[in-house]
């Protein structure tokens, strides 16, 4: 299954719960988040691990190098 159908799914679930009126405009909420999640997460894992890569390398350099004052 595909995460839009599976935030659909969700969003469809949360939104019956309230009991007002129909899942359709929750699926539709779910199914927009689930694909927004699909591009931010990526990024933000990838700017993680690239900060910690700086963040590690310039600590290595300091170790090797004695650290600079600036």
């Amino acid at each position: 299954m595909g995460a839009t159908t599976i935030g659909a799914l969700i969003g469809a679930g949360i939104d019956s719960m309230s009991g007002d009126d129909g899942n359709a405009d929750g699926a539709i909420i779910g199914a927009i988040t689930a694909n927004v999640l699909k591009v931010v997460v990526p990024m933000a894992v990838t700017y993680a691990i690239g900060w910690a890569v700086l963040r590690g390398a310039a600590e290595l350099k300091d170790q090797v190098f004695g650290e600079v004052k600036a």
